[in-house]
């Protein structure tokens, strides 16, 4: 192991090569290998639907397009598309918001507020374990920890002179890891009903012109809405505000087809799975080592809070698990959709996170730095 002051930031056994990001504008040359990433993230959907796997289409893609790239094939996403995906989940996730929803918001600033210190906790315990365990240098240790979006906690780190390459990596496995995880810990431990939402593809004509049209809107005003007012996560933010708008004044009931939900889903877990490109199987090890133990230790804080707030303000468990998890916005929304888990409270809650991470970590970092605790970047 190096010490602090070595370069690069972190260790040659804890730091992969840095390679150019998969996810991102493809140019002609990079369409075979994302013809690949399709192929290959159907397929694994395809098999977790066929083994009636909670979320198949997003995480059999994940999966598979994961283990794929950590076996050296090279796979390739569009960052536009992706970004077009989100559009359409953020459309479905605000179809999810009911009349009924409005009676229960006046409960929910007791948790909102919570979320403030339960980054406050997550980001120490896991910054702790990242200097101590894995002797990542403190400006990378800090990204690493803290449980924000993956582009947003990249850009700051690298700004701030931390390790992007390593902070990629630590929060593509979080988010592996969380998505891999919950559905099945909900199986086991959750207090869910018998409705699960499966996206049949008997559903998929269901929409009419009219319909259509509207949801085409919520998608295209919502996101330029929610850009130009500076709306964190303006993608999906967007779209499912002003998707939630419409449902709300009962101007259409319905929600984008099956097969386009689950097209989405596909190119959102293969943009995960493709991420751990520059990974071999014989990083595997590390990964797990690392990654795992940090988004256990991530899972156990989150659960204490949930335990605590459930006995406090009466919420069920499974919402507030996966309002507080360190997962992805739109990953944790699906989980809540499909299993019929309070959605509006969920996304509601991570969008509170995010713009809590976006406001006050640069400002929390600063400090750090002004007052010694984090030294100077290289």
């Amino acid at each position: 192991m190096t010490s602090d002051s070595a370069a690069p930031p972190t260790t040659p056994d804890t730091a992969p090569p840095r390679t150019p990001s998969p996810v991102h504008k493809l140019g002609r040359e990079d369409l075979p290998k994302f013809a690949l990433a399709i192929v290959i993230g159907t397929a694994g959907g395809a098999i977790f639907s066929y083994l009636d796997m909670p979320l198949p289409w997003m995480m059999g893609a994940m999966f598979a397009t994961g283990m794929t790239t950590l076996g050296g094939v090279q796979l390739k996403m569009d960052s536009r598309l992706r970004m077009l995906m989100i559009l359409v989940l953020g459309v479905l996730l605000g179809g999810a918001f009911s009349p009924e929803i409005l009676e229960r918001i006046p409960r929910w600033p007791i948790t909102l507020a919570s979320l403030a210190a339960y980054v406050g906790v997550a980001t120490i315990a896991t910054f702790f374990y990242y200097r101590i365990v894995a002797r990542f240098d403190p400006r990378t240790a800090f990204f690493c920890a803290v449980p924000g979006g993956l582009n947003e906690m990249i850009i700051l780190g690298e700004n701030a002179g931390a390790d992007e390459r390593q902070i990629s990596v630590s929060h593509t496995t979080r988010i592996f890891f969380v998505v891999m995880v919950l559905p099945f810990f909900f199986r086991l431990f959750g207090d869910l009903g018998t409705t699960v939402r499966t996206f049949a593809s008997g559903d998929a004509g269901a929409i009419g012109t009219n319909d259509m049209l509207i949801l085409t809107g919520c998608a295209v005003v919502g996101f330029y809405a929610a850009r130009f007012l500076r709306i964190p996560a303006p993608h999906i933010t967007g779209p499912m505000i002003a998707s939630a708008a419409v449902h709300l004044a009962g101007f259409t009931e319905a929600s984008p087809p099956a097969v386009v939900v689950a097209i989405a889903q596909v190119i959102l877990g293969a943009s995960v799975g493709a991420r751990f490109a520059g990974l071999t199987f014989r990083d595997l090890g590390r990964i797990v080592r690392l990654g795992g133990f940090a988004t256990l230790l991530l899972l156990t804080i989150t659960v204490l809070f949930a335990l605590a707030l459930g006995a406090i303000a009466g919420f069920p468990f499974s919402s507030l698990v996966l309002a507080f998890s360190p997962g992805g916005l739109v990953e944790m929304s699906l989980i809540a959709l499909t299993l019929d888990i309070d959605t509006a409270f969920v996304a509601t809650h991570h969008i509170a996170r995010i713009s809590i991470v976006v406001i006050v970590v640069p400002i929390i970092f600063r400090l750090l730095v002004r007052f010694g605790l984090i030294g100077p970047g290289p």
